[in-house]
């Protein structure tokens, strides 16, 4: 099984190797069938800590580098 691709905007790097992403989706209400934006933030892993806020990055599920940390960056878009 490959393992999930998710595509951000960083909004925070103020942790060591660490950044927080924005993941932006549209999903369609099931009843009045309106779309709608739904955003929800991940934190992931910055090993050499080369992204920064503003940088459109693709990250990379892992396995679990800490309490609420599953993710890798891979490389800015």
């Amino acid at each position: 099984m490959s393992k999930k691709l998710l595509q951000g905007i960083v909004v925070s790097d103020k942790m060591q190797k660490t950044v927080v992403v924005e993941v932006e989706r549209i999903t369609e209400h099931p009843k009045y069938k309106r779309k709608y934006k739904v955003h929800k933030k991940f934190k992931a892993h910055d090993e050499k800590q080369e992204y920064h806020v503003g940088d459109k990055v693709v990250m990379q599920e892992t396995k679990p580098m800490s309490k609420d940390k599953n993710w890798v960056v891979i490389k800015k878009i």
